[in-house]
């Protein structure tokens, strides 16, 4: 009988533990190796290969995202011995935490605004100290023409917080030595990051073969059969990041992204009568949509 108590007095506490700590890590535990549709066979290697081909065709490669895609050329051409850094326009190193920031402030906004915020932001504060050390106001003010800036303020200042807290300085470089999912749990710890941005971060700052899906990339899933129209935005980026072979994930990622932007003729909403009012045959993914809708 005193066994039986003492196994429940030691079983109890780890159960209330790891309850109490499964809200938070939920969402840093998802990793590539799951699919929440492994019965839907698409998108086939054939298929992206071909899909990557005729937006390049159609695009040209994104000038944006070059220096990010010749930093992955540089490295694998070294055998990745090399971890070089992207530069920004002006020349200086692009830092893991200069691209988080980025990100924050792109979220729920055009490219033009959060380029302009981020500008400003480093403008008004020479460095991320700075910006830790400054009132949330003025934080606000400088990144205001990106839309949200309380919003984004309060997440930035929280990042630099729990970064000064935990690791003693205002760095992320230490993640260029962790896997995958060890990054996916360091990043998703903060308040305000999602898949999306973490997945971003992974992709461009760290040269990691991730996929993330934004508002352009989820509904062209959705609308060329990628997906099941049921899906949300996570779902659609664990079964890609399956699908998709590793070495077309970036060019693909970059093109369909642009792509989004430029073309509303493959989307579902409004698709009939933006090809009204535009060239019909245009968009090479009307070839991929099967709902009738869309063609």
């Amino acid at each position: 009988m005193q066994k039986t108590r003492k196994r429940k007095r030691v079983l109890q506490p780890q159960h209330s533990r790891s309850k109490s700590k499964s809200i938070e890590p939920q969402q840093s535990k998802t990793t590539t190796k799951q699919d929440p549709y492994p019965t839907h066979l698409r998108p086939t290697p054939e298929e992206c290969r071909s899909i990557r081909d005729d937006l390049l065709a159609l695009h040209g490669f994104p000038k944006e995202f070059v220096k990010y895609r010749n930093q992955r050329l540089n490295n694998s051409n070294s055998g990745g011995a090399v971890k070089s850094e992207p530069l920004d326009d002006d020349g200086e190193v692009e830092s893991v935490l200069d691209g988080l920031i980025k990100t924050v402030l792109s979220q729920n906004t055009t490219e033009v605004n959060s380029l302009k915020a981020f500008a400003s932001l480093k403008s008004a504060f020479p460095n991320w100290d700075d910006v830790l050390a400054a009132e949330s106001k003025n934080i606000e003010n400088a990144i205001r023409c990106g839309g949200l800036a309380p919003t984004k303020a309060s997440c930035i200042k929280n990042i630099l917080k729990c970064l000064l807290e935990n690791r003693g300085k205002l760095c992320l470089e230490y993640l260029r030595d962790l896997s995958v999912d060890e990054i996916k749990s360091e990043l998703s710890r903060f308040k305000g990051i999602g898949p999306k941005t973490v997945a971003c971060v992974l992709m461009f700052q760290l040269q990691q073969d991730d996929f993330p899906v934004d508002t352009h990339v989820f509904e062209i899933a959705k609308a060329i059969g990628w997906v099941p129209a049921v899906s949300d935005r996570n779902k659609t980026y664990l079964h890609l990041n399956q699908r998709i072979p590793n070495e077309l994930k970036f060019d693909l990622n970059c093109l369909l992204f642009t792509h989004g932007k430029l073309c509303r003729n493959c989307i579902k909403k409004g698709a009939n009568k933006q090809r009204k009012e535009s060239q019909d045959d245009s968009c090479p993914l009307l070839n991929y949509c099967k709902n009738s809708n869309m063609t």
